[in-house]
């Protein structure tokens, strides 16, 4: 062999030596990038939250299949399902903003849904958090109808017509959800007020029931008033419970009242108008 050809030997083998360690590099930093990755992926909220998400979404999925089958169509059907959303938004964004860790709408077909909370609020959050589902729901039907409105007389057009309808139903459900007796959002108000408004709506609501008995949602509306109302009402005639004792300041009973009426008042009146309108 030739002396000029004797350094070629190290060079080829330096050159594979560079090149394993190449490989070797890029496999451990490809491996450390990895290892990032899943450290991330599995430090992240929404593993857990995923599942929720999930349940949320389908319960309001066959909440739309339903409504589709009542309403006879799916366009109103998600309209509606988007009303109920908003409401249930009012209560879960007050909770979150008070810092109470509130669960996602979870939708119950055929009955609306609800947004639970663990009870470490205060009495004025508590309030608070049950009077946005329906100040949420409200404005959701007030937007439609003015939708409708910027559309044009509901008798001449078609889609005016639909969003009156859509606000109606919207306006109704909320103003339903404010009788004032328990499990609805009008029974935490009242009770928040004076426990004694639980009589009126348990009256109320057995009115609706005897209206419109052959319905089998208000056979579903009885029972639920039988389980959670009227126990409640009892304890509170044995002096089991203060009629005024949700723990309220005077001035905060005051002014939950005054939002209470307000807007069930304005419930009332943006029913009956779209009621009409869409006649």
């Amino acid at each position: 062999m030739h002396d000029d050809e004797r350094p070629q030997e190290p060079k080829q083998g330096n050159g594979r030596a560079r090149a394993a360690g190449g490989i070797l590099v890029a496999l451990g930093l490809a491996a450390a990038k990895f290892k990032a990755v899943l450290a991330v992926l599995f430090g992240l909220k929404w593993l857990v939250v995923l599942p929720k998400l999930l349940l949320s979404f389908g319960s309001m999925f066959l909440s739309v299949l339903l409504y589709a089958q009542w309403f006879g169509g799916w366009k109103i059907a998600i309209v509606f399902v988007l009303m109920i959303l908003v409401h249930e938004l009012g209560h879960f964004v007050t909770w979150r903003n008070y810092g109470v860790k509130a669960s996602l709408p979870m939708f119950i077909p055929g009955l609306g849904a609800f947004v639970s909370a663990p009870p470490t609020g205060t009495p004025a959050q508590n309030v608070a958090a049950a009077l946005a589902g329906p100040v949420f729901g409200v404005g959701a039907a007030a937007v439609c109808w003015a939708y409708a409105a910027f559309l044009g007389e509901p008798s001449l057009a078609p889609q005016a017509r639909f969003w009156t309808s859509c606000a109606y139903i919207g306006f109704f459900v909320n103003l339903f959800n404010l009788i004032p007796t328990p499990p609805f959002d009008g029974g935490a108000i009242a009770g928040a007020i004076d426990g004694r408004l639980w009589i009126l709506g348990i009256v109320l609501l057995g009115a609706w029931v005897i209206l419109f008995w052959h319905s089998p949602f208000g056979f579903v509306i009885l029972l639920l008033m039988l389980i959670t109302a009227v126990p409640r009402v009892l304890a509170m005639m044995r002096g089991e419970l203060d009629p005024r004792g949700s723990g309220l300041l005077p001035i905060q009973r005051a002014a939950t009242f005054v939002a209470y009426i307000v807007v069930i008042l304005i419930a009332v009146a943006g029913a009956a108008a779209t009621h009409t309108q869409r006649a």
